[in-house]
């Protein structure tokens, strides 16, 4: 197995009216998929500057959305459409797609504190031989999980969508016996309030036009 490392960006199509439905209140449907984009470009940037392996795009609800083409076209990286019937498998499949090349990590699009030394610290983890590595969300999800192997029980019968996601998976990998490293508590911007939060501390700034970008 080598040391590289290998990110896998798992995204949401910005497309009105199914990215970032939370926030459709608050930007409407055509800001809150303008602001998907913008953090999918974020998260793909911070991938491939953290220099750590190859990155790739797993899409949703498919590839074909012209953002993706975009980014592979642009930065020679790999696309492939989320499988499975819930995050967990699809989370899986991508394990199980890259972990015989590389070591992995997968992260979501939303986290506006993710950067390439958190990355770092991550990778790290995995280096030292801990089985997973989490980034825990304040919402009580995570925002990022790395792994040398997959590991199907990890994934099965876990609340996605809730605020135990964690918890359970905690619980999950003591049941396991799993040495598991949270290098820091993050948070994400799903609602309202986290944007807010966002525009607040300067990590989301809005143009004379009212568009948001990150």
């Amino acid at each position: 197995m080598t040391d590289t490392v290998g990110i896998a960006v798992f995204a949401k199509g910005p497309i009105e009216g199914f990215a970032k439905t939370r926030l459709i209140p608050r930007l409407g449907p055509k800001g809150a998929a303008d602001l998907q984009r913008r953090m999918i470009e974020r998260a793909v940037q911070v991938a491939l500057r953290s220099e750590l392996g190859p990155v790739s795009l797993w899409c949703a609800p498919n590839s074909e959305h012209e953002l993706f083409s975009r980014l592979a076209a642009d930065h020679s990286i790999d696309v492939h459409d989320q499988s499975g019937p819930d995050l967990g498998a699809r989370m899986l499949n991508a394990f199980k797609v890259l972990t015989p090349h590389h070591l992995v990590m997968i992260i979501g699009t939303d986290c506006p504190v993710l950067e390439q030394r958190l990355l770092a610290d991550c990778a790290r983890s995995l280096w030292r031989g801990y089985d997973a590595v989490f980034l825990p969300a304040e919402d009580g999800g995570y925002a990022l999980v790395g792994a040398a192997k997959p590991l199907p029980n990890l994934f099965r019968d876990i609340p996605w969508g809730t605020d135990r996601v964690m918890h359970k998976t905690r619980e999950r990998a003591r049941q396991m016996g799993l040495q598991v490293s949270e290098p820091l508590l993050v948070w994400d911007i799903d609602t309202p309030a986290d944007y807010e939060r966002a525009m607040a501390l300067g990590l989301i700034e809005t143009p004379s036009g009212g568009e948001a970008i990150l």
